[in-house]
């Protein structure tokens, strides 16, 4: 006896709900272990030859030097304004003078190697994307294979390496310069001391510090490569393809950014 077509037409109409909440959250599984699998095997060719030191070269170039002036300003105004901010509810406190030490430990600790990671994600990492993501849209990529290199040691390699391996400079540079922007707020604007100033950034800042902005600033360079790399290699479509993987990749990137720093400031203090 074949069930009744209303009966089925209601059942479909419970399900919509659930098929509508379903389909994001599978695609989610599904693009979270492709990526896993993207990077396990990043990792294998990473530790395995062939290398190409020429490509690696001509991406810490283009990720990390062309990469200072953007990093300067972005940490120069935002040591400034973070100086203003304390100066201004320290004032409630009668904690104005705190505005060096605190400066030089949030900058140091979150604000340099978070505000790094999200302006490279979105200048370098989107860059990584929209070229891979050509290259795979010609049938670059392909050709490469025919030649018998494969794509994954001479476009992904040194990608990930030259951003893992720039970010801790670039973070480093990023930390001096936004404790300078509070340095020249805090002198000029505030009237703080230039000799106090200097000594009590100095004097607060621990070995931890700088050691978890590095590590952080290389987890981060990591995590750009790679997500520019995945959506990249993994482009469809055409033109509009190549769009999808460079938006998919700053949203991928900084999430995971966000992410990474909590886990490792609660792994670090």
């Amino acid at each position: 006896m074949s069930p009744d077509p209303q009966s089925v037409r209601h059942g479909d109409r419970f399900l919509l709900p659930f098929r509508a909440i379903g389909r994001p959250v599978i695609q989610i599984c599904r693009h979270v272990g492709q990526l896993t699998v993207f990077l396990v095997t990043a990792f294998r060719h990473l530790l395995t030859p062939p290398y190409y030191p020429t490509e690696f070269a001509q991406c810490l170039y283009t990720l990390g030097f062309l990469s200072l002036p953007i990093v300067g300003l972005t940490t120069l105004f935002a040591g400034g304004a973070l100086a203003l901010q304390i100066y201004t509810g320290g004032i409630r406190f009668n904690a104005e003078a705190a505005v060096p030490a605190i400066v030089a430990i949030g900058m140091v600790r979150e604000l340099g190697p978070v505000l790094c990671g999200l302006m490279i994600a979105g200048r370098s990492g989107s860059s990584i994307a929209a070229e891979l993501a050509t290259m795979r849209v010609s049938d670059q990529i392909d050709a490469l294979e025919t030649l018998s290199i494969a794509p994954m040691d001479y476009l992904v390699i040194p990608r990930i390496a030259a951003a893992t391996v720039a970010m801790p400079i670039l973070v480093g540079i990023g930390d001096i310069i936004g404790i300078l922007g509070g340095y020249l707020v805090g002198i000029y604007r505030l009237g703080i001391g230039e000799v106090g100033y200097l000594t009590q950034s100095i004097e607060f800042l621990d070995r931890a510090d700088i050691v978890s902005s590095l590590v952080k600033g290389a987890v981060f360079g990591f995590i750009i490569a790679a997500c520019g790399c995945y959506c990249g290699m993994n482009a469809r479509h055409g033109a509009r393809g190549v769009g999808i993987a460079s938006t998919s990749s700053v949203a991928l990137s900084s999430t995971l950014i966000i992410a990474a720093n909590f886990v490792l400031t609660d792994l670090f203090f």
